[in-house]
């Protein structure tokens, strides 16, 4: 009997601040070397709700932490149906000059590359870049819910990785959101003894706790003079994760002489940070920017979750597809961690 292929699906897509729309779209049947995949499963990324980021590519269909199962596949592939995977959004090309030094963000396929229509949908056209160099078969004892955290663990990873982390470092992470909280996690189970962990808010500080941090925080808090008492002088590494000037600032004061400052999140184009160079200068801090993650952070990030850290945990709302919108708005308002859609 010859399989009918679905021939629209619907998929979440970002219209503007606020306006994020269930739209039936298009799904082209997969060419060489491309998969159709059904989404069971994709978590929010609160990138999703900067609106400087988001809006200059509206409209845009959403997601980029998808699990799938494979439904059909191009010629050349030889995947079969009912696999389940983890599915990037983005793949390099392995051979141009960014590839071969490692830096795969950088080269211009993985830019191009990006799943058909996205990975907040019932249904998903794997480009055949992303088969053959990011496609992962989850084992069977990694469930959809944590499987969608390969690709944010992998961004937590790439940090750890340019950050130079060595095993006595005093660490000190800033803001407590989902990639906060996977930093913390994994800097325990890599044996780091002295984690900080630095939120405002007191439920994300609770989580903070119960992952292995000693945390700080609260609207009175001089918070670099904490972090300064509870590592002795300064953290030797600053894990910058929020959107925010002030973050910056903040974890720049937190860093020990010699120490390092991990700038995780971008702000908006517009917005610059007046860097004390005078400081940076005399207190040698090196400053780190960390973008997305490549095909080798994935496969660490999978052996990682395969090895038992307890990401499920990170997991606060689990949502059907009609109302990812209100999944966005409350990753956006800090009133959610990890949000989990199925399709």
């Amino acid at each position: 009997m010859a399989l009918t292929l679905p021939a629209v699906t619907r998929a979440a897509v970002y219209h503007g601040p606020g306006d994020i729309r269930i739209e039936r779209l298009p799904v082209p049947a997969p060419g060489p070397g491309e998969v159709l995949a059904k989404i069971r499963a994709c978590g929010l990324c609160s990138s999703e709700t900067m609106s400087w980021y988001m809006q200059r590519k509206a409209p845009v269909p959403l997601g980029h932490e998808p699990v799938g199962e494979i439904v059909t596949a191009g010629d050349g592939v030889s995947r079969r149906p009912g696999e389940c995977v983890f599915i990037h959004h983005h793949a390099p090309c392995h051979a141009c000059r960014a590839c071969r030094r490692g830096d795969y963000v950088h080269c211009q396929t993985w830019r191009r590359t990006r799943l058909m229509p996205g990975g907040l949908a019932e249904y998903a056209v794997i480009p055949a870049q992303v088969v053959s160099s990011d496609l992962l078969t989850l084992p069977p004892d990694v469930d959809d819910e944590t499987a969608v955290f390969v690709e944010p663990l992998a961004c937590a990873l790439k940090a750890l990785r340019r950050a130079r982390l060595r095993p006595d470092d005093r660490v000190a992470v800033i803001g407590l959101g989902v990639i906060g909280l996977l930093q913390v996690l994994l800097l325990r189970a890599r044996g780091v003894e002295r984690v900080i962990g630095v939120e405002p808010l007191p439920e994300r500080r609770a989580a903070g706790e119960k992952a292995g941090a000693q945390v700080v925080g609260g609207a009175e808090v001089d918070v670099p003079s904490r972090v300064r008492e509870h590592t002795d002088g300064g953290a030797d590494l600053v894990i910058v994760t929020p959107p925010s000037l002030e973050a910056l600032r903040v974890g720049f004061d937190c860093v020990a002489p010699g120490g390092r400052l991990v700038v995780f999140t971008s702000l908006p184009p517009e917005e610059s940070w007046p860097l004390p160079v005078h400081d940076l200068f005399f207190r040698e801090v090196t400053v780190i920017p960390s973008y997305s993650a490549g095909p080798d952070d994935t496969r660490e990030a999978l052996a990682q979750l395969v090895a038992g850290l307890s990401v499920r945990t990170l997991i606060t709302h689990r949502l059907g597809l009609d109302d990812a919108a209100e999944g966005y708005r409350l990753v956006a308002a800090g009133q959610a961690l990890k949000v989990v859609v199925r399709p």
